[in-house]
């Protein structure tokens, strides 16, 4: 065999051995759970990405979901001690502050912490990343910090059948849910799955009533259904009166809740996310920056 022969022989090697690196699985990274607090689940790669600032509003803004919030903290309290609590579902209407009161109340738990107590994290895990958290809950469950698997906007729809792997994740299996895990979801849905997609399995099955036992089995697994509402013009102007105190915009009374009723109108409802754009809007045209 000739050199150039053999080199040509080489080279096509050294492509062959690329195009395999490259289709193989990425080798996992251990986590480094003492950079952050909080990371968000890179299901391709399977490694943790830590988050250096969390979007979040403090705790005591929350207005409008009093009881909820209470209740949430109460269980985030007790899973951090170490002591049993319960899966939560919070489920609604848009724009209540359900994805809020999960980090609002990790970051409340974490600052009131007994002193040497080891902080808790907080795993963001993407819907669409849903069927890892097999693997993800296999990475933390050796690991001396507990964890909330935080899902935001969880949902079901037609054919979707990764729904399976959640449940099995929450309470199936032999090894069932690591004692140092826990799961929060956000969803509008109380029940995750559509309801046509539940009447059509009723409609459409040997025997109806086991068919919707199944789709309806999954929210079961959370023991904690916490359900946010549409808020009242009065819970409302309490939001926009605690976030304008807070941030100290320069404004009177009267005007601010003027404005704050006016841009409701506009906008067709009344949320905290509703409450949370027009002090952004305001903290602008008044040539304020907000606090982090």
């Amino acid at each position: 065999m000739s050199e150039k022969t053999l080199e040509a022989l080489n080279q096509k090697l050294d492509r062959l051995i690329d195009v395999i690196s490259r289709m193989a699985p990425a080798r996992t990274s251990e986590p480094r759970f003492e950079e952050a607090d909080c990371f968000v689940w890179q299901a391709e790669s399977g490694s943790l990405m830590p988050v250096g600032k969390v979007n979040r509003v403090d705790l005591s803004l929350m207005h409008g979901v009093d009881r909820v919030r209470d209740i949430l903290t109460d269980n985030t309290r007790r899973f951090a001690a170490g002591l049993p609590a319960n899966n939560a579902l919070l489920w609604g209407a848009r724009g209540m502050g359900k994805s809020s009161l999960v980090k609002a109340v990790h970051a409340e738990v974490n600052r009131t912490r007994k002193k040497g107590a080891a902080p808790l994290k907080l795993i963001e895990i993407h819907r669409e990343d849903i069927e890892g958290l097999p693997r993800l809950m296999a990475l933390v469950k050796a690991d001396a910090h507990r964890f909330i698997l935080f899902c935001d906007d969880l949902s079901f729809d037609r054919d979707d059948t990764s729904y399976k792997s959640l449940k099995a994740a929450l309470e199936g299996g032999v090894e069932g849910r690591p004692d140092n895990v826990i799961l929060y979801a956000t969803s509008n849905r109380r029940h995750l799955l559509p309801r046509d997609m539940i009447e059509n399995e009723r409609s459409t099955a040997i025997n109806p009533s086991e068919a919707v036992e199944e789709k309806v089995s999954l929210s079961d697994r959370f023991g904690l259904w916490l359900g946010f509402h549409k808020c009242s013009q009065d819970e409302y102007l309490a939001m926009i009166e605690s976030y304008a105190h807070y941030h100290a915009l320069p404004i009177e009374a009267e005007a601010l809740r003027a404005e704050a009723l006016e841009w409701a109108t506009t906008r067709g409802s009344r949320s905290g996310r509703v409450a949370w754009q027009f002090i952004q809007d305001l903290a602008g045209r008044l040539g304020r920056n907000l606090k982090d």
